[in-house]
């Protein structure tokens, strides 16, 4: 595995989430990812991204 290209089930190891999970977010499109050889691929870096965005979209509900 090329180091940042991550399958499902690393994926899944990852965010601490069952697999089923992670393939209902992926054909959600709510995670990016490629379907490659029949194989679903997703960049480390753009999970990092998602979770960055999500915590600062939360931080700013506690923003007085």
């Amino acid at each position: 595995m090329k180091e940042g290209i991550l399958g499902i089930k690393e994926v899944a190891d990852y965010l601490k989430m069952r697999q089923q999970t992670v393939y209902r977010l992926v054909k959600q499109k709510r995670i990016p990812a490629l379907k490659i050889g029949g194989q679903w691929k997703v960049k480390q870096q753009h999970l990092d991204k998602m979770f960055d965005k999500m915590l600062q979209d939360k931080l700013k509900e506690f923003q007085l």
